[in-house]
């Protein structure tokens, strides 16, 4: 039987540019939203046009240039905000509207202060207006996992008759477990009548880190899109990280055997470039693109990779666009230390790499890495030695 097919939607330059420091300038968005299309997105979220002149402006240049992902913009239930995106969108080839307004007891009352038939009222008004400029129209139910069920069913029955083809329940502020998070997906998909009309998506805020294990819970529960950033950027602790939700598909294929359209080998290149851009370096731990994700310093972590990177490596870094390497460094060992000496044209004998190695560890004291520079000033030195001995 063929795997299910997750879509991917990326709001890298949505909801991950909203994050402090993290904004772009319009070249930059569409330098972006080109390599968002090498990556293979499904859907490209460009922006939240109303908010400002710029925002128009990038959404309709990535609309107007970017072929093949479905491009959305973000309107919140607010006719001003749909027309505004409508227009952004209208030269793209795909396009999306993506609606939203609060559904939790707490947004309603004490942000947008109105009542739940008010909301209901929006939802109708707004998804009818937004599907009366394209087919694809997304309605999310902002704070969702921390409404009442009853009325967030209804909500999203209301918003499938009214024209919604995509309905997203996102974890707001990250506060869903993920046992939680499945249960709630399938409970409402399970008591919302028409639900078989509309594909239900996730879309996961890491403010208790747990927004990778939620996103892929909600797919258990019957979500087929996620809502994800590169590099999990986003407000406050971030988004769910699109390379973590691809790679878990692949690597533990036997548990979460879906397929996704992402080239894989182009994780590492768009995490740099995003780098690049925002000048918002990753974090050296962050799993998948981080550069220490494939880096080994630890002697006994070595000598298990140079013999066989399956005994500390559940990917191929090739596979994710990056490389695997050794680091030197204090907990390094022999091992390492010949195969880098080997590796820049040095053949050591058995006296020179015991001698070499204890130069690495009385170095690896001061500074934190030994480089190749290093490592041929030993031998120098050494040799220099030996020669001056044998003299």
């Amino acid at each position: 039987m063929a795997d299910e097919r997750l879509i991917i939607f990326d709001t890298t330059l949505r909801d991950g540019e909203q994050a402090p420091g993290f904004s772009m300038n319009t070249a930059e968005k569409v330098r972006l939203a080109r390599q968002l299309q090498v990556l293979g997105v499904d859907v490209l979220e460009a922006g939240f046009p109303i908010a400002s002149t710029d925002d128009a402006e990038a959404v309709r240049l990535i609309a107007s240039e970017i072929k093949g992902p479905v491009i959305a913009g973000l309107a919140r239930c607010n006719p001003a905000d749909i027309e505004c995106a409508s227009e952004s969108l209208k030269s793209a080839e795909r396009s999306r509207i993506h609606t939203f307004i609060a559904t939790s007891d707490l947004h309603l009352e004490e942000k947008l202060r109105i009542s739940r038939e008010r909301c209901l009222e929006s939802v109708v008004e707004n998804v009818t207006l937004a599907r009366s400029f394209t087919d694809d129209v997304e309605f999310s139910a902002e704070d969702a996992t921390r409404s009442d069920l009853d009325f967030l069913c209804r909500v999203v029955e209301t918003a499938i008759k009214n024209g919604a083809t995509t309905i997203n329940l996102p974890d707001t502020v990250g506060y869903c477990t993920s046992d939680e998070i499945e249960q709630f997906f399938t409970d409402v998909i399970g008591r919302v009548p028409n639900s078989d009309k509309a594909v239900f998506s996730t879309h996961c805020h890491d403010d208790l880190g747990l927004a990778v294990a939620n996103s892929l819970a909600a797919v258990r529960g019957g979500c087929l899109q996620v809502e994800c950033t590169v590099n999990g950027v986003g407000e406050r602790a971030g988004n769910a990280s699109l390379e973590e939700i691809v790679m878990v598909t692949k690597v533990r294929h036997d548990r979460m055997c879906y397929s996704t359209g992402i080239d894989t080998t182009e994780l590492f290149p768009t995490s740099q470039l995003l780098s690049e851009l925002t000048g918002e370096a990753v974090q050296a731990n962050k799993a998948i693109v981080g550069r220490n994700a494939f880096a080994h310093e630890a002697g006994i972590h070595q000598d298990g990779v140079i013999k066989d990177r399956r005994t500390y490596e559940i990917m191929r870094p090739q596979d994710v666009g990056a490389i695997s390497h050794l680091v030197l460094g204090k907990h390094s060992g022999r091992h390492a230390l010949k195969k880098r000496y080997q590796e820049i044209g040095v053949e050591l004998s058995r006296f020179e790499l015991d001698q070499a190695y204890r130069a690495m560890i009385e170095l690896a004291d001061r500074q934190k890495t030994i480089e190749d520079a290093d490592l041929k000033s030993f031998i120098r030195e050494i040799r220099d030695e030996q020669s001056a001995g044998a003299a």
